[in-house]
């Protein structure tokens, strides 16, 4: 793509940023938090900010500091308010809806859309067509992050441990028995294709199975029914092939669910983590593998299960991680001497630099 003055931009001095925010999947409300956040930190980095939300503006806008912020509410949003403007859930951005924007006006676009339509590999495809650079990891390695059963059989492959699992579909879903006596119980249900815990249940027993599996496939075709590793929930952001401090997230929850996940107060997090040497070391290089594999580029993260015995298991990689007030990759970079506004900084010189 050609920066507007006709000379290719090589530093972040007077960028004009794009921020795509909202969109159509089960993580709208957060991906607009997301987007006013990244957009008043980018404004305080410096950067010229237009935002854009397919769903309810035709063309990008200038951000102003008067914005205000977007608020998340205990629970995703119905399907109904998905399927707005005549589009189904989970739809992607189409080249109609790009064809909107003058993505030649602009220097790069900033993804803050989270879910189906920015996550899935599908926008990252059309802003490659276009020639438009963008920030975080690239087609590929979105759809395979996206789908947690093809990651996971990754992880398997590159020796990265991950909890046991079977995948569903309908008309091909296992046995109750057969998942306990393989798995055992408690055990996890959710959507392959989904974050932010959408669709997800914890199940200990019979009586919750048939509501799990039903819930799950409301959101997605195919589900993940995975072993529950009792023990502490761990996350790893990864920052241009570096790890950041470790996080720990302990919620009010039993499981760090939505809602916990987005509001305040529901959850506590101490970074650094309470780990011994050995054990950050450990988690973080398994983070590092774990973007490596799928092929990650920019920034990531990758989330975790320590179980009782002190082993890591891989839960997912995030590679459009939350940028919200409670998000978990603004709190390890403060916990490593970088605010706001210059991991956003950080974010958009990776961006920048050329693709493998």
């Amino acid at each position: 793509m050609s920066h507007p003055s006709g000379s290719k931009p090589n530093s972040t001095s007077n960028l004009r940023v794009l921020v795509l925010a909202g969109g159509r999947s089960s993580e709208r409300d957060v991906s607009l938090a997301t987007g006013a956040a990244v957009s008043r930190g980018l404004h305080d980095a410096g950067f010229h900010i237009l935002t854009f939300d397919p769903v309810v503006s035709p063309r990008a806008i200038p951000w102003s500091p008067d914005a205000g912020a977007a608020s998340i509410d205990t629970t995703p949003p119905d399907q109904s308010v998905l399927a707005s403007n005549g589009n189904p859930m989970g739809t992607a951005l189409t080249p109609q809806d790009l064809a909107m924007v003058d993505l030649k006006s602009v220097d790069l676009v900033f993804i803050a859309l989270h879910g189906g339509d920015g996550e899935n590999g599908r926008l990252q495809a059309l802003l490659d067509l276009c020639g438009v650079r963008y920030t975080g990891s690239g087609m590929m390695a979105s759809a395979l992050a996206m789908d947690k059963h093809a990651a996971k059989r990754i992880f398997t492959a590159e020796g990265i441990p991950t909890p046991r699992w079977f995948a569903a579909e309908p008309g091909m879903i296992p046995t109750f028995d057969e998942v306990r006596a393989t798995i055992g119980l408690p055990l996890i249900i959710k959507p392959s294709c989904q974050g932010s815990t959408v669709g997800l249940s914890l199940v200990r027993d019979e009586s919750q199975w048939d509501k799990a599996l039903s819930d799950a496939f409301v959101w997605d075709q195919r589900v993940l029914i995975e072993e529950f590793i009792a023990g502490r929930e761990l996350t790893v952001g990864v920052l241009g092939g570096q790890t950041m401090p470790v996080v720990e997230i302990i919620p009010t929850h039993e499981i760090y669910d939505y809602e916990c996940k987005y509001t305040s107060g529901r959850t506590q997090y101490i970074c650094p983590a309470d780990l011994t040497p050995e054990q950050a070391d450990e988690v973080q290089r398994l983070g590092l593998d774990a973007f490596n594999a799928l092929g990650c580029q920019g920034y990531a993260r990758t989330d975790f299960r320590m179980s009782k015995d002190g082993r890591f298991f891989c839960l997912e990689v995030n590679t459009l991680p939350g940028m919200t007030s409670l998000s978990l990759v603004p709190k390890a970079a403060r916990t490593a001497g970088i605010e706001f506004p210059d991991l956003l900084k950080r974010i958009c010189q990776l961006a920048l630099e050329p693709r493998p």
